[in-house]
């Protein structure tokens, strides 16, 4: 279990990577311990999670059968963690052949640690779902923003931590986002979840 200021350090530094800061990095833990402790990060971001996964539930389930969308419930979750996990574990297959292995543990504990606070920042968002449909114009246009926002901010980290220049750092962004993309249809096919257009 990690303490409190171990967990705000490597938020902060995660935010000053995402600030564009490559100095945020020397607040993670790249220790082998501080790899594996930044999956603690899912813990941090579950609250916030959490509301997004009953509000597809509540959208996606059945209104009468509580059975039926705490199913939905738990297979949004997975979908979530795997959307989480799954891009990491195939780009440690690849890294040494992107030229990347040196950064590979930085890339990973940054990119935990960020996904935490983009979960948070997602919570509005997802607050929203709770009380409008997704087919809501304004919470549409809500998502949309957030959505674009935690691309633009998980750019500017990919780039600050992984420090070979924009071409290297965008193109492992843009492996990573088709990646997740390929996880999250996958999974949601797999587990049988339909999201409303």
């Amino acid at each position: 279990m990690l303490s409190a200021d171990e967990v705000q350090a490597s938020l902060n530094g995660a935010w000053q990577l995402m600030m564009g800061k490559p100095d945020g990095v020397r607040l993670l833990d790249l220790s082998a311990d501080g790899f594996w402790n930044s999956f603690f990060a899912l813990i941090v971001a579950a609250p916030a999670l959490i509301v997004g996964w009953v509000g597809v539930a509540n959208e996606i389930g059945d209104p009468e059968a509580l059975t039926g969308r705490l199913g939905i419930l738990i297979r949004v979750a997975i979908v979530d963690v795997g959307t989480w996990t799954l891009p990491l574990v195939a780009l440690a297959v690849v890294a040494r052949h992107a030229g990347i292995a040196t950064r590979f543990v930085a890339y990973v504990v940054a990119s935990n640690w960020a996904s935490a606070l983009i979960a948070w920042m997602l919570l509005p968002s997802a607050l929203v779902r709770l009380f409008l449909p997704s087919t809501n114009q304004f919470a549409a246009m809500l998502t949309l923003f957030f959505f674009l926002l935690s691309l633009a901010l998980t750019w500017r980290m990919t780039n600050a931590v992984i420090g070979k220049g924009a071409a290297i750092g965008s193109a492992v962004f843009a492996g990573m986002l088709v990646a997740s993309l390929i996880v999250l249809f996958s999974l949601q096919a797999m587990l049988g979840i339909s999201i409303p257009d």
